[in-house]
């Protein structure tokens, strides 16, 4: 058996593949879930303000509720206990680093031995949890290198670098999404795990959304951030005005290139759950990422969700794509967009789409990982 304290985004929120690879972690592996710390302070804005707020009003009361922080989001069930860290984010002097040292043996430490938790290992997902290394009795750390798309553009780009380069260096395991991640890092104690899909959840049938248009629909699921490429997807919606273009979660970046287009719906963000309810009824999904070296490293969740709803997908050009090559339109450019969105209003290869991704189950990844993990020495 192994003892897990996993330093992840917010238990309750939108799932990241630390979410999916703990809530499938095999027995008797036992997990510990400490709630992210920020990337940076929030901006001077209703939003960040708000979003202060209910933070301070969390950690005040002492609280690791996710329903009060996000309140729309419905309450999962975690893989084990889920406590929040207080820390000083992007900490970056000795003083501020032993400050939060200190504050992860408190709240998390307290968790540690009212658990029965000994030299557990440190599953450590952003680098902001840098300070929990060495704090806690571990007898191994694993650094998690997801897709590059976490950094808010108000944070400080020269310290995450520093930090993440650090969180590299006193791993004793990194474990990356991609290959081209793998790259960065020592070959010696790298290796990779591939993103999965819950197949059964996206792939059972599901009750048409009831916000989700009829008629010829290109839908995206997914956070909307820099990622994507908003010049694009707004000259292929201009060529195809007869198409609803309808993006589903949070509005994370600059999105007034689309937000004006009469075929251009927005429906903010939705529980996990919900997703096959659109994706098996529109008519194409997309992924239309912009090029650049983030998405290069990417290996995109929603490719094998939709893949496993069975509804065919465009994307444009980047290299998680390639292995279901055979399956996609992939497409560069507006005109060329367009032209393989309009060539899926006659597609039937449902099944070959679901079969493409059947054994790629976040139980199996998650095996793979428990597996790295047992082969850890102190």
């Amino acid at each position: 058996m192994t003892d897990l304290i996993v330093f992840g985004k917010q238990w309750g929120g939108t799932p990241s593949a630390t979410h999916h690879l703990m809530s499938h972690m095999p027995a008797p592996n036992r997990v510990l879930w400490v709630n992210s710390v920020a990337l940076d302070w929030p901006h001077i804005s209703l939003s960040g303000a708000g979003r202060a707020a209910m933070t301070m009003v969390t950690e005040m009361a002492g609280l690791a509720e996710p329903s009060l922080v996000y309140p729309r989001r419905k309450r999962t069930t975690p893989p084990g206990p889920v406590v929040r860290s207080r820390y000083i984010p992007m900490a970056r002097n000795a003083s501020a680093r032993a400050i939060n040292r200190a504050l992860v043996r408190g709240r998390v430490g307290d968790a540690v031995r009212s658990y029965g938790i000994e030299r557990p290992v440190l599953w450590i997902s952003q680098p902001t949890a840098l300070d929990a290394i060495g704090s806690l009795g571990e007898s191994a750390v694993v650094y998690y290198r997801d897709d590059d798309f976490g950094l808010p553009a108000s944070a400080d780009p020269v310290r995450w670098l520093e930090m993440e380069a650090e969180a590299a260096d006193r791993a004793d395991l990194i474990v990356t999404s991609s290959a081209a991640f793998a790259e960065r890092y020592p070959a010696g104690k790298t290796s990779v795990l591939p993103h999965a899909v819950d197949h059964d959840l996206f792939s059972r049938p599901a009750r048409r959304a009831p916000d989700l248009p009829y008629g010829r629909i290109a839908g995206f699921i997914g956070t909307l951030s820099d990622a994507l490429d908003y010049d694009l997807i707004a000259a292929t919606a201009r060529l195809l005005p007869d198409w609803r273009f309808v993006f589903v979660g949070e509005i994370a970046a600059d999105v007034s290139a689309i937000a004006h287009l009469p075929n251009v719906l927005l429906l903010g963000p939705k529980l996990h759950h919900e997703a096959p309810g659109y994706a098996q009824h529109w008519t194409t999904g997309l992924i239309p990422y912009r090029a650049g070296p983030r998405v290069a490293c990417c290996d995109p969740l929603k490719l094998r969700e939709y893949l496993a709803a069975g509804r065919p997908v465009v994307a444009t050009p980047f290299p998680a794509v390639q292995r279901f090559a055979h399956l996609l339109g992939i497409a560069p450019t507006p005109e060329t967009f367009a032209e393989a969105i309009e060539r899926t209003r006659f597609d039937n290869g449902a099944a070959a789409r679901k079969a493409a991704v059947a054994n790629d189950s976040w139980d199996a990844r998650a095996a793979e990982a428990a597996t790295l993990i047992a082969g850890l020495r102190p």
